[in-house]
């Protein structure tokens, strides 16, 4: 409607695309690591999924990867049918997302009844070393902070898209990766490498000078270097799992509907809680 607000955007799409574009394959170890995990999962699913979609901004490498799924990209509207697919995977790309409740919705309409949605994206923990070095680095030698690093959702709340988005029997879970880099000006070239460099719609538009990155890259090696001398960087990737609701789907039992008390079931004696007078 004319007059309303539009959905603030906290990453410039553009400069993700023009990220990605600029990602070459050999340092796609984060899709390597997602892709094995998520077919690992896929395969534990005592189902056969025959009509499968991934939304993605790197269609090349998970294509190879499903050379049966239907590709997507990742735009604010998905090109995805109603009800058209029994299994929808969001890879890597939801952490660049501006509304990404309104992408998983997206990804629920599209689902059958009973379809199942896998995301892999990066969390809240990812680059806290190089967030933490960058942001001593720029208040020692420029006395201010400036958005550099993408802000990422942590844990408890991304399963609670899920819920909001309407998918039933939602599970959010973590694996941590950690690279290793001869110092912090590799580390921060190979995630131009990976498509995954500042993207942020408020980032600095002029180049870091050049003494706050050598600041951050002194920082990072006292607090954050092995006894090899190369200094770690932690990725932390989150897979988010929903069903689209259906009738047969097992369901949570009501509060207070259990018929086995808990001290029974662990043979012990349970101990009433004293409650205090008014």
């Amino acid at each position: 409607m004319e007059g309303m607000d539009k959905m603030p955007q906290l990453f410039d799409r553009a400069a993700v695309l023009r990220n990605r574009f600029r990602a070459v394959p050999e340092a796609m170890f984060l899709l390597e690591a997602a892709a094995d995990e998520v077919q690992e999962r896929l395969e534990d699913i005592n189902r056969t999924f025959t009509s499968p979609a991934i939304v993605t901004g790197f269609p090349d490498f998970w294509q190879a990867r499903f050379p049966g799924a239907l590709i997507v990209s990742d735009d604010d509207v998905l090109s995805l049918e109603p009800g058209a697919h029994d299994l929808i995977l969001h890879m890597m790309s939801l952490h660049w997302a501006n509304d990404p409740v309104g992408q998983l919705v997206q990804c629920r309409h599209a689902l059958q009844p009973d379809g199942l949605l896998m995301a892999a994206m990066l969390g809240g923990q990812t680059l806290h070393e190089l967030r933490a070095a960058l942001a001593e680095a720029e208040a020692i030698v420029a006395g201010g902070l400036s958005p550099r690093i993408a802000p990422m959702g942590e844990i408890r709340d991304l399963g609670a898209l899920l819920q909001r988005a309407g998918f039933a029997l939602p599970v959010a879970d973590v694996f941590p990766l950690t690279a290793s880099y001869d110092n912090a000006f590799h580390l921060m070239h190979d995630l131009r490498k990976m498509g995954e460099a500042n993207a942020m719609t408020d980032r600095p538009r002029h180049a870091t000078r050049r003494n706050v990155l050598t600041e951050a890259a002194s920082l990072y090696a006292q607090n954050f270097a092995g006894t090899d001398g190369r200094v770690t960087a932690t990725f932390e990737v989150i897979t988010l799992t929903g069903w689209a609701p259906a009738a047969d789907q097992p369901q949570p039992l009501r509060p207070g509907s259990a018929t086995t008390r808990l001290a029974d079931a662990l043979d012990t004696q349970e101990t009433p809680i004293k409650r205090s007078s008014d």
